[in-house]
């Protein structure tokens, strides 16, 4: 008796779900090391180095210093892109970053200044606060609605700040946490926003390739106006190959893009992915990277649909998401993965709410993190 006395508090707590980590925006290890992806890159690489008389360079005799990357990656990039969106990409619009957060510190640097006012929506990606701030730039938030950044309230901050906002920061599909994608509709209206009240959208791309379903909506940069651009769609492969490969791109009229070239680290150091892009050039040419891409949404669809089931099961409520990493979900008592309040300016908002990532665990480690949060 005296002994099961001692045991039961013990056994118990080892057959209860048990919280996981829930807050690693990563994807699961699973989807980096299979056999295809290896033998895909590999043959890759091979080809990349093949080029390392121009790949190891600034640039060659023919094009100049490649400072907005390499152009047959660009002109690669381009032919990918227009598979992917269905729509025509002009190579020249196009520049090669160290992800998508390179493109939009670049954006913020050299098209802002410090005291210029950028405005996000509330709920966020809350590290593009740190990259605000770095510019030297004050921050204001707006709510998002269900079709993404409520533009009233974009509007009011506008005509309260006149002439100080020049920077719109959004993650325009499949939103970081919310999930949320923006409407076509609303898209149009935040351009016309944009020329009416001379400030630039900078469009966080980072799941528009990564789709469980048709997202219905194309980059940003489709609704800009090249007569008066206003828009920097950035993307990235860190969410479809893996995040070490840090390359992604900048879209965006020559207008936009070539100023970013000026910054000093870029200026004086040149294109920072020349080699590592185009060691990736084959893997998009030879139809491997689509076929990668399939994967990985399917599977992670996978894992969405299972968590979505599992919080509901355990009585929570949680928008489905059609693409993305996230989903954001309040709280009944019990909390897990990243505090929603992070994802507020001054953290004095969503502090009931969780920003729960389905890529990292096991599907295992899902459902019992879910669960832990049973009341």
């Amino acid at each position: 008796w005296f002994t099961r006395r001692l045991l039961c508090p013990i056994l118990e707590t080892m057959s209860a779900p048990q919280a996981q980590d829930f807050i690693k925006g990563w994807p699961h290890p699973e989807l980096l090391g299979g056999d295809a992806l290896r033998t895909a890159l590999t043959e890759s690489f091979k080809k990349g180095i093949e080029m390392s008389e121009q790949t190891l360079n600034y640039g060659d005799k023919e094009n100049g210093a490649y400072m907005l990357g390499h152009p047959k990656f660009r002109q690669g990039l381009a032919k990918f892109l227009e598979g992917q969106y269905g729509a025509p990409v002009d190579w020249k619009h196009l520049m090669s970053t160290v992800g998508a957060s390179m493109g939009t510190d670049l954006a913020m640097r050299v098209h802002c200044k410090p005291g210029d006012i950028c405005v996000v929506e509330e709920p966020t990606y809350f590290l593009s606060f740190t990259m605000a701030r770095n510019a030297g730039m004050e921050l204001r938030g707006v709510p998002i609605c269900p079709d993404g950044i409520d533009l009233d309230a974009l509007e009011k901050v506008c005509e309260e700040c006149k002439g100080k906002v020049k920077m719109v920061y959004t993650v325009s599909v499949h939103h970081n946490p919310t999930g949320i994608t923006m409407s076509n509709e609303k898209r149009a209206k935040l351009i016309e926003m944009a020329k009416k009240y001379d400030f630039f959208v900078a469009s966080d791309e980072a799941y528009q390739l990564l789709n469980f379903e048709p997202s219905g909506v194309k980059p940003m940069f489709y609704h800009d106006d090249p007569e008066n651009p206003k828009v920097f769609s950035i993307g990235t492969f860190s969410k479809l190959i893996g995040p070490g490969t840090k390359v992604g791109w900048v879209h965006a009229h020559e207008k936009l893009l070539k100023p970013l070239t000026s910054i000093g680290w870029i200026d004086s150091g040149n294109n920072p992915v020349i080699f590592s892009s185009m060691n990736l050039l084959h893997f998009m040419e030879s139809g491997a990277l689509a076929k990668h891409i399939e994967m990985v949404s399917k599977d992670l669809g996978e894992r969405a649909k299972l968590i979505c089931k599992k919080i509901r099961d355990v009585g929570l409520e949680v928008r489905e998401p059609k693409g993305g990493y996230f989903v954001w979900v309040q709280s009944k008592g019990k909390m897990t993965g990243r505090s929603g309040e992070a994802m507020a300016i001054n953290k004095d908002k969503f502090q009931d709410f969780m920003r729960l990532c389905f890529c990292w665990l096991t599907r295992a480690q899902l459902e019992e993190g879910i669960e832990y949060l049973r009341q």
